[in-house]
């Protein structure tokens, strides 16, 4: 079963690439004030490269006039891989965090894991937008298909914000 408002972020670590390499990120860092996370199938690909990420980045400087203190994202990639996807889609740029789950742990812990066999995705994260406050979600959208990207947009999850 997935994660429902109401319920507290797992505990795991996410992964960022640091200047020496990569860096553990406990995701207890989330349970610090409000964070909009939102999760996706993969970097690069094409919902998740020309839909759901722009539309996060479009929306950055409202989360934080909101009072959001972090934007994540969450995919189950290396942290290689989110580093240069962060910069090539204009994340980085607009302060969101691009941390990897690089073994899905987190991503099953939430309950949000599945595989696509025919695109070549095994262990991934469907696409999902949240709010937290201090470690707890307070609002979840799960969209329906990993191709979609409607109720997990940065403009739907802003309006909840």
């Amino acid at each position: 079963m997935s994660i429902q408002a109401g319920e507290s972020f797992p505990e795991g670590n996410l992964l960022r690439a640091g200047e020496n390499g990569p860096e553990t990120v406990p995701t207890a860092e989330l349970a610090t004030g409000r964070v909009a996370i939102f999760g996706l199938p993969g970097a690069f690909t094409g919902t998740c490269t020309n839909a759901h990420m722009p539309s996060f980045v479009r929306t950055a400087s409202q989360f934080r006039d909101k009072g959001i203190s972090r934007i994540v994202c969450l995919t189950v990639n290396d942290p290689f891989v989110c580093a240069t996807w962060a910069q090539s889609t204009g994340a980085t740029e607009a302060g969101i965090e691009v941390l990897a789950d690089a073994d899905g742990s987190v991503t099953r812990a939430l309950g949000l894991d599945f595989d696509a066999p025919p695109a070549g995705l095994f262990g991934r994260c469907k696409r999902f937008a949240a709010l937290l406050q201090d470690g707890r979600v307070e609002v979840i959208e799960i969209e329906d298909s990993p191709g979609a990207c409607s109720v997990s947009a940065g403009e739907a999850l802003l309006e909840k914000a």
